[in-house]
């Protein structure tokens, strides 16, 4: 029978995610090949011996809970997963007898590796070591999930650009306009703008401050006799309807809440490390603009189509995606992760159902 590579398969820690997981999946194996701090594997505890190498036990039993995690349980038979940790081997003996480990780029990636499996092993040991408490579970689950939020809103919007446009806009509503008629026509949001302004259900906290307070005052079926200003331009809201949550029960988000507190007290753990260090950034962190770039730039200016519309008010994006945009954003969470972590529990509450996946509040308009 003729051996073959099976396809997908990736041998080395699931831990390293911050390197490309090929290269680094090379570089580990190498490493514990040309390593002399590799621990030594007994023959009673071996799958196989290739060239009087052996191939650990615990190394086969990592190989199948990755396969396992990476492809929703599937499995392969041992002979084959056998097979392959073998053929790596012969290819890890082939290159160290090249002496390809001994070259600049190899001993440069080998480096690399062993900063990210350092880096995740200082993360996992300090999530082993700080574990989230029941109390802390709790006080999250009350501030996010099943305390804060008691009550959900259903309500329209118009979003305008000034003040004097909004004002306007109220006089015409004193005046007996239809708010969905006036949200369709005026209204820059662009979404929005085409349902009548109609933002449906949500919790205070999916909504920046100056708007979600603006609806918990107003009386059902009532809209704003003055406009909220927001980052995002000038409001007039009306409120259609409110009702009571039913959060669902800790036990239910239990399991979704302790990972996203593991995150903060890591990302808390490095921001600690970084106030306490010494650092000095050597290199400048904004470019010089081209002076061809510069010489065009008054040019460019006077032409109102090459102005990009990056305020949110001025290009009429939705406050909902603009927060979503800037969560998005690098942090240093987002770099080191000991495991794959569910984001903050904000929407467990509005939707009992989908309480297994909690998320981060979204702040709208």
């Amino acid at each position: 029978m003729k051996n073959k590579f099976i396809p997908l398969l990736v041998a080395g820690t699931a831990l390293i995610a911050a390197c490309d997981q090929k290269a680094t999946d090379n570089t580990q194996s190498a490493t514990a090949t040309t390593s002399s701090a590799a621990p030594v594997v007994q023959k009673a505890d071996a799958i196989a011996v290739v060239n009087g190498k052996y191939i650990a036990k615990s190394t086969l039993e990592t190989l199948e809970k990755e396969i396992a995690e990476r492809s929703q349980g599937q499995t392969f038979p041992k002979e084959k997963l056998v097979e392959e940790l073998v053929q790596r081997e012969l290819l890890i003996q082939d290159a160290v007898q090249k002496q390809l480990d001994k070259s600049p780029e190899v001993v440069a990636q080998l480096e690399d590796a062993k900063k990210a499996i350092l880096t995740q092993a200082d993360v996992k040991n300090f999530i082993k070591t700080n574990p989230v408490t029941d109390a802390e579970i709790k006080a999250e689950y009350d501030a996010k999930v099943g305390g804060a939020n008691a009550t959900e809103y259903k309500a329209r919007h118009i979003l305008v650009k000034t003040e004097a446009e909004a004002k306007k806009l109220i006089a015409e509503l004193d005046k007996g306009a239809d708010f969905a008629k006036l949200a369709n026509k005026n209204s820059i949001d662009a979404k929005e703008s085409q349902n009548g302004g109609d933002l449906g259900w949500f919790v205070s906290s999916q909504m920046v401050a100056p708007f979600s307070e603006a609806v918990a005052k107003l009386e059902k079926g009532k809209y704003t006799k003055a406009p909220v200003q927001t980052q995002f331009g000038w409001h007039v809201i009306l409120r259609e309807d409110s009702r009571a949550q039913t959060p669902p029960p800790l036990d239910s988000v239990k399991e979704q809440l302790t990972p996203f507190l593991q995150r903060k007290k890591v990302q808390t753990m490095v921001e600690n490390l970084r106030k306490q260090a010494k650092v000095e950034i050597l290199i400048p962190l904004t470019e010089e603009k081209p002076k061809a770039a510069e010489n065009a730039a008054p040019a460019a200016a006077a032409t109102p189509a090459a102005q990009p519309a990056t305020d949110a008010k001025a290009a009429g994006e939705k406050p909902a995606e603009a927060a979503k945009a800037a969560e998005q954003a690098p942090a240093a969470e987002e770099v080191i992760e000991a495991e794959e972590v569910t984001e903050e529990p904000k929407e467990a509450a509005k939707e009992p159902e989908k309480a297994a996946t909690p998320a981060p509040a979204k702040e709208k308009k």
